[in-house]
């Protein structure tokens, strides 16, 4: 049977979807799965259908932390769609294609360097400075993550780290187990509510180094997806996403409720105007279509880390 004779025999054609348990990856999808549960069940006076026409998809998803998504992808790649770092896609490329929809872009915001309220560090080399008197480490979300890219990218140097899942960081910088931590999703956005103090923004220190907006996330598509279900289905999908993000942005108030209702374990998402600004940050036109700037910022991304042998360059982006 030929591939295209499989995209269109009217069987239902099931993808795995994977994403990061943050608002923002939570609010594109639901419009492809309808509004469900953690174990997959209908949420009470949710959206339990898809929202839009899947066109004879259906997407199974799947929440885990980012830097669990990177790993699979490096050394799995099992995944039809997922979410990763866009620090981690040098390293797949082979594999996965980039979605224009989908991408977090930094336009002078995003990660932010942290200390406790009481430390004496209150900058970057400080920070540096007490790693390497053995004064401690500084935690980061993961190797993989962009924002240990461009923190990386802007110390040129190596320092003292320790890997920890990002929503334990600022606890452990609180008790003094670090030194310094990098905040990634919610928690960036009122760190002196945790007792924290930034010493750097990532987002205003990359655009100034830099010259342009730091990408933070992707998603990816695996490139094989036409030879095992149809020509066109690549295409097809990437359609599909789009058209997510699209319509949880013009549904913004079934979007608030979706995650009002999946908020018993994030009770930032309570807070309103946290999550408004949240979601205006990441959940935007440019998560719709990346655009030009986009694909123009991951070039600079991947040239400045490969310049600093922290990663390969893949070369031009083929986003789809």
């Amino acid at each position: 049977m030929s591939g295209r004779a499989k995209l269109s025999s009217g069987a239902m054609i099931t993808l795995s979807l994977a994403h990061s348990p943050d608002a923002d990856d939570m609010a594109m999808w639901w419009p492809l799965t309808g509004m469900r549960d953690r174990q997959g069940g209908p949420l009470p006076g949710g959206v339990c259908e898809p929202a839009i026409d899947t066109r004879g998809f259906r997407f199974e998803t799947l929440a885990a932390d980012i830097q669990e998504l990177n790993l699979r992808a490096i050394e799995r790649g099992d995944l039809d769609i997922s979410a990763i770092s866009a620090g981690a896609y040098a390293g797949i490329s082979g594999v996965y294609r980039i979605t224009r929809c989908g991408a977090s872009i930094g336009g002078g915001y995003g990660p932010k360097l942290v200390v406790s309220a009481s430390s004496r560090i209150h900058s970057l080399d400080a920070a540096l400075g007490a790693c390497d008197s053995g004064g401690g480490v500084i935690a980061i979300p993961g190797r993989h993550t962009t924002a240990f890219l461009a923190l990386r990218v802007l110390a040129e140097r190596a320092f003292a780290t320790r890997e920890m899942p990002f929503h334990a960081i600022p606890g452990a910088v609180v008790r003094g187990e670090v030194a310094a931590g990098l905040l990634i999703h919610e928690a960036q956005l009122d760190p002196e509510a945790l007792g924290l103090r930034t010493i750097l923004e990532l987002g205003p220190a990359w655009m100034a180094w830099a010259g342009g907006p730091l990408p933070l996330g992707l998603n990816v598509m695996r490139r094989d997806l036409d030879a095992r279900f149809g020509v066109g289905t690549s295409v097809t999908v990437a359609r599909l996403l789009r058209e997510s993000v699209r319509y949880a942005i013009d549904h913004g108030e079934l979007t608030r409720a979706f995650l009002l209702a999946r908020s018993d374990e994030r009770p930032e998402w309570k807070e309103p105007g946290l999550l408004e600004r949240y979601l205006s940050m990441y959940v935007n036109e440019q998560t719709v279509d990346m655009g030009e700037e986009g694909v123009r910022s991951l070039r600079t991304l991947f040239a400045r880390g490969a310049a600093a042998g922290l990663c390969v360059d893949p070369g031009e982006i083929d986003a789809i």
